[in-house]
């Protein structure tokens, strides 16, 4: 016999990837449609790509995973500029409105693939955070969805067989634990906000955050190129 509750447990959890999009979805896009059309050539701090290049990259992902076009090189460096090429000639409404397509309608390919894209799911967060980094705009790396973006950090860092972190998140009663303990080296340890954790493992400026970092460096912990 079914236990219900777990059913209804692992499809909460499935959901979760799809949810963060929806979340995002309703903060994001009533910002890129309010947005003069000269915002979206600011620079982020992605090498070579102002905002409108991040979200024809954001917008093309979730397409493809909607469509299931995984040709070779995709989700490369070269393969993520060949999407962006693609779309050189789109007016930003149109990229804005691929993205809200994407965000609205990728959850339920991305739980269907019991997983695999959950990373798709988190970069695309992070990449939200990225323009609002851009535009000087507050809430970078946090907001609504950071508490479903914390545990989809984690499963990735061990998806990634990252090192062993305990993270203890300012306003958060638990610690987050976070990559695989193999045995090699005992767990790092941070203390600090969790938007700050979130920069480390992204790769992203750290604008001056206050945190405690031990047993492994910066360069060690980022998962994102």
């Amino acid at each position: 016999m079914t236990n219900d509750a777990t059913t209804s447990d692992e499809a909460h959890e499935a959901d979760r990837p799809g949810r963060l999009l929806r979340t995002e979805r309703d903060a994001l896009i009533p910002l890129l449609r309010a947005a003069d059309e000269k915002a979206f050539a600011a620079p982020t701090c992605c090498p070579g790509w102002a905002v409108r290049d991040v979200l024809a990259h954001c917008s093309a992902a979730l397409s493809r995973v909607i469509e299931s076009r995984f040709e070779e090189g995709v989700f490369t460096a070269a393969g993520n500029d060949r999407d962006i090429a693609e779309r050189t000639d789109w007016p930003n409404s149109r990229i804005v409105d691929e993205l809200e397509h994407g965000m609205t309608n990728a959850g339920a390919a991305i739980a269907a693939s019991k997983g695999l894209f959950d990373g798709v799911a988190l970069g695309e967060w992070v990449h939200a955070g990225d323009v609002r980094d851009a535009w000087g705009l507050p809430g970078a790396y946090a907001g609504d969805g950071l508490g479903d973006a914390l545990p989809l950090l984690a499963a990735y860092t061990k998806q990634r067989a990252a090192l062993p972190l305990h993270a203890d998140l300012d306003g958060f009663d638990e610690p987050l634990i976070l990559g695989v303990t193999d045995g090699s080296r005992p767990p790092a340890r941070y203390i600090g906000d969790a938007p700050t954790l979130i920069r480390l493992y992204a790769g992203r400026p750290l604008d001056g955050s206050r945190f405690e970092l031990a047993g492994v460096t910066r360069e060690e912990l980022t998962i994102f190129n």
